[in-house]
């Protein structure tokens, strides 16, 4: 029997049954919405990438100070935004997959070398690992800034921005970016574009994380600024004790308590 070919529709039926079938008030699944806003710009001496750092499950904050800029080699790091475990699980193994390279190799990796990898990855899974990264690294060649998105495919720009907050990011970068701008002014302009994403992306929040990798030296500011510290009450609302009067009271034995010493016990 020869192989089918081309798309295959049997599910279709299938789906339109489970949600409108008789007597049926299943709902699909839906995607989870994700928030994050990660950037990541070149500079004259290297690159600085940045991170908020709200983590969410659906509408709930899971973490409000979770770190998502992750490791990669001493030379480069990585920005993720999507689920967080895939972008945590997928940095990690090419991480250490790159640590491999370097031993077999006996020299420091290149920044393609780790794009390579993770873009080859994502594209075996054809979307199913939710992770959107931003790769920045210093190696022999010079300062290199990559977005590999989540089915693989890959850009390579002076400035980037990824996640739920990437059009505010993006806004700021597009109006303030020039070339060459000094190490304090790059990290002036993530910190930016970052708080753009926090203020006006409701997935993103908390605090401003900033990564710079210049050559032979990798400066990771945690928390570089926190736009949201939780500020004290302007009221004192404890009250004390006799304030609201008793009109009633009654208390009753919900549950009869035996003496277990005084239980007759059967031989």
């Amino acid at each position: 029997m020869a192989a089918k070919t081309g798309f295959n529709f049997d599910n279709y039926q299938r789906n339109l049954f489970m949600e409108y079938g008789k007597g049926n008030n299943m709902k699909l699944p839906k995607a989870t919405k994700t928030g994050t806003t990660i950037v990541g710009l070149m500079f004259k001496d290297g690159i600085v990438l940045g991170a908020d750092t709200r983590a969410t499950e659906g509408p709930i904050v899971a973490d409000k100070n979770c770190e998502k800029i992750h490791y990669i080699a001493p030379n480069m790091y990585c920005c993720g935004a999507g689920t967080a475990a895939d972008t945590e699980m997928t940095t990690a193994l090419i991480s250490s997959n790159i640590e491999l390279h370097c031993l077999n190799t006996g020299r420091e990796a290149r920044v393609v070398t780790a794009m390579t990898m993770l873009k080859q990855l994502l594209f075996k899974y054809q979307g199913h690992i939710g992770a959107a990264l931003i790769l920045g690294g210093v190696d022999c060649t010079g300062p290199h800034l990559y977005t590999i998105y989540p089915h693989g495919s890959t850009d390579k720009l002076p400035y980037v921005t990824m996640g739920s907050g990437s059009l505010a990011a993006m806004a700021v970068f597009e109006a303030k970016y020039k070339k060459d701008l000094e190490r304090q002014e790059a990290i002036d302009l993530v910190a930016e574009a970052i708080q753009a994403g926090i203020f006006n992306d409701m997935g993103s929040g908390s605090n401003v994380d900033v990564c710079v990798l210049t050559k032979g030296k990798v400066d990771y500011l945690r928390n570089y600024i926190k736009p949201n510290v939780r500020k004290e009450k302007e009221q004192v609302y404890k009250f004390n004790i006799g304030v609201t009067p008793v009109i009633k009271e009654s208390i009753r034995n919900l549950v009869d308590v035996v003496d277990v010493n005084e239980m007759e016990i059967d031989q």
